[in-house]
């Protein structure tokens, strides 16, 4: 069986990387044998869509299983419309995983368990500060100069 996993690294001892669209390295493995090969994500660093680009293209790598950490549901439906068994929720070195998957230990899921946009550092849409600052437009002065009608002052008196 063709399984990917999301990896920090670029060898079977290396850790699970928890996040699926933004992984390091995708390494796909062929469990009869555990011949691998080294596949970094370039989907890494985009600003939105990861998760689903990293979908496609573990499809496209023929894959049959995925093993990562966290899926958000829109990279889930894109591997549950390919066919792609999920494995989530996993941490672990890639070949301790593999041999757990082979073996049967490890549940499969069709549910997503990271929120929409898990990957972007939690900033959401936006971001900013708004259009104008918070200055308004008239620079808090008023029409009137502050000059007012009354006198000087001070009321008569003597000294």
């Amino acid at each position: 069986m063709k399984i990917a996993v999301s990896s920090s690294g670029k060898d079977l001892n290396a850790q699970l990387d928890p996040r699926f669209g933004r992984c390091a390295y995708f390494l796909i493995v062929n469990s009869e044998d555990m011949s691998f090969k080294v596949l970094e994500n370039k989907n890494a660093m985009l600003g939105g869509g990861a998760g689903i680009q990293s979908a496609q293209f573990i499809s496209s790598q023929r894959a049959e299983a995925l093993i990562t950490g966290h899926c958000g549901p829109n990279a889930v439906q894109t591997l549950n419309a390919a066919g792609i068994i999920l494995y989530t929720g996993q941490a672990g070195t890639i070949k301790d995983l593999v041999k757990a998957c082979q073996k049967g230990e490890l549940d499969s899921s069709t549910a997503a368990n990271a929120p929409l946009h898990a990957g972007t550092g939690g900033q959401g849409l936006g971001g900013g500060r708004g259009m104008g600052g918070g200055r308004g437009m008239g620079g808090g002065r008023g029409m009137g100069g502050g000059r007012g009608m009354g006198g000087a002052g001070r009321r008569g008196g003597g000294a």
